[in-house]
């Protein structure tokens, strides 16, 4: 499999499909994996790149360098090993980080972005008034619950509704190498609302109605701040929409790409 050369980083990526390019950005508890539920679906009409974020699933890092400030030139050298000009992004939570910085930074290069259970480094007023109550959950991520417990980033119930799926959600996280959130580093990369003056990129913010990391309110804070933000909010789910309701978040974020990047 292809990997992109960093300094201090090799960043591993998978390719599928053809047509116009698609990148998914997973969150902390995921990696290429993650999106088992996705590739297959718009691998049929676009050409889709999944990768690891550095420190996570195959992507090696030397220690000491796994912030997430280095996020956004990692997937900058991602798109120019698979030779890709303008992408569409899915972010997922901490891939919103990744998403958001590299769309400030590279503009020309982003033709649409899908912030999922994220405000990617966002810091509206929701945000921050949010942050406290983050951190004490955010550390819940840290640790590795037992087998019948609900990931912190699912939704709270859905180990009676969907078992199967909570247990394969927690042994794909488990696969990434331990301490891996907590050397990333978040609160470095932050982007004040008034940096998106004259944003034109095409952003679709979506929320899971049980999220317990980034609620919805919260969320469609974030989309309001963002200049021509659509809000989706999908009912039931928690933080991993894209994983709990797969066909719904596939349904929404199909529909949104085909009016602005359509294949």
């Amino acid at each position: 499999m292809p990997v992109a050369q960093r300094p201090h980083a090799a960043i591993y990526y998978e390719v599928a499909g053809e047509g116009p390019p698609l990148v998914l950005a997973h969150g902390a508890g995921g990696n290429t994996l993650v999106w088992w539920q996705q590739v297959a679906h718009f691998a049929r009409r676009r050409r889709v790149v999944t990768f690891d974020h550095r420190g996570f699933g195959r992507s090696h890092c030397e220690r000491g360098h796994e912030q997430a400030r280095h996020f956004a030139g990692d997937l900058d050298a991602v798109l120019d090993d698979a030779a890709i000009g303008r992408t569409a992004l899915v972010c997922q939570s901490m891939g919103g980080w990744t998403g958001m910085q590299f769309a400030c930074g590279h503009p020309d290069r982003v033709a649409a972005i899908v912030l999922s259970g994220t405000p990617g480094g966002l810091t509206t007023p929701k945000v921050l008034a949010w942050l406290p109550q983050l951190a004490g959950r955010a550390t819940r991520m840290l640790a590795t619950p037992a087998w019948n417990e609900p990931h912190p980033a699912l939704a709270p119930d859905i180990f009676q509704r969907d078992p199967d799926r909570c247990v394969l959600y927690a042994q794909i996280a488990a696969l990434n190498p331990p301490g891996a959130l907590a050397h990333a580093a978040l609160h470095e990369v932050s982007i004040d609302p008034s940096e998106l003056d004259g944003w034109t990129i095409p952003t679709l913010v979506v929320a899971g109605e049980k999220d317990g990391l980034f609620p919805p309110d919260v969320l469609a804070d974030v989309a309001a701040a963002i200049p021509g933000a659509e809000f989706a909010m999908i009912p039931v789910v928690g933080h991993s929409p894209y994983f709990e309701a797969p066909a719904e978040f596939n349904r929404i974020v199909e529909q949104f790409l085909d009016r602005h990047f359509p294949s």
